[in-house]
Order: C-alpha cells, then structure tokens, then sequence
C-alpha cells in the first residue's frame, strides 16, 4: 500500500507551497492511473502532438519551472509568517530574573 500513499501525498496540494511536491520536482503535473485507462483531455492532446511539438511544448515547460519556483519561494515566504503571526498570538512573554523560583523538570 505504500506505493500508493506515496503517489497520494506527491500529487496532493500542499497548504506551504500551493502545488504539489511531484510538479516541484518534475515541472509538470502526475498523470494518474486511472488517465491511462480513461483518457483525460490532457493525454489526448499530448497524444496528439507529433515529436517536433511535443519537444517545443517540453522544451516551454522546462523554461517555466523557474517562475514557478519563484512562486512557490514566495508562497512558502508567506506561509511562515502567517504561521510564526499565529505563534506570535499564542505566546505569553514571561521574564524571569535572578531570585525567582521555577519549576525543573528532572530528566
């Protein structure tokens, strides 16, 4: 069952990022399974393409990973501050100085 709670989790939307960890990777969404078997309208148009297009539109893809790196830095930017702002929220500053008794957990 492992392989496919992999492909679960690499083809699934992180909250950090906003894309998936596989498009990451690769530059361009997993073709699942079941699109194999059932052709969705993504592989009938590669289907489609002579050798010549299909290494231009790759070829396209491959210039785009960059930009979405970009944006990928960005959004994850935004994620931790949003998530170091909630922290921030929740924590209570205490100070402490020489003198004041505390508690000591025993390891």
């Amino acid at each position: 069952m492992l392989p496919f709670a992999l492909l679960a989790y690499r083809t699934s939307i992180r909250l950090s990022t906003g894309v998936t960890p596989y498009s990451l990777v690769y530059g361009m969404e997993a073709i699942l399974p079941v699109e194999v078997e059932i052709p969705s309208m993504r592989i009938l148009a590669e289907s489609k393409l002579k050798e010549a297009e299909w290494a231009k539109q790759r070829y396209e893809q491959l210039n785009l990973i960059d930009e979405k790196q970009l944006t990928v830095l960005c959004h994850g930017q935004c994620y931790q501050q949003r998530m170091a702002r909630a922290f921030n929220k929740k924590v209570r500053l205490r100070e402490f100085s020489s003198g004041d008794l505390v508690l000591q957990k025993a390891a």
